[in-house]
């Protein structure tokens, strides 16, 4: 019996020098891994840090994922999500030509994060 190749999801942000910055993206990663062990998660940054979004593909490509999605972990679509993730996953589709690549949009813009935003800030 053939058992469906796992998915990937990669959690696309900026990076930071400080180490600290990167512990909520990592706990979504946690999260992720605890409530949906069917999928291959890992953390990608931009810049000032590693792994960067080659790095993170080529791991979940090497475990055996054929569909990866990314989700920028932004709070808008500005120039890093509308111009240099576009050429980040072309590059990406050439290197993984088997590999189905899916691009989110930021995740800030997802109603429901703009909801789950706007409870936390009126909790003041």
């Amino acid at each position: 019996m053939n058992t469906p190749a796992p998915k990937g999801v990669v959690l696309f942000a900026h990076g930071s020098r400080d180490p600290l910055w990167r512990a909520p993206m990592e706990a979504v990663q946690a999260h992720l891994q605890q409530h949906r062990p069917e999928l291959l998660v890992r953390c990608a940054y931009l810049e000032l840090t590693t792994p960067d979004l080659a790095q993170a593909v080529a791991a979940l490509v090497g475990e055996g994922a054929l569909h990866v999605t990314v989700v920028p972990m932004f709070l808008g679509t500005g120039k890093h999500a509308r111009e240099d993730l576009p050429l980040l996953v072309q590059a990406l589709r050439d290197a993984h030509p088997d590999v189905h690549f899916t691009v989110q949009g930021a995740i800030g813009e997802d109603p429901r994060m703009t909801a789950l935003m706007a409870e936390i800030a009126g909790e003041s």
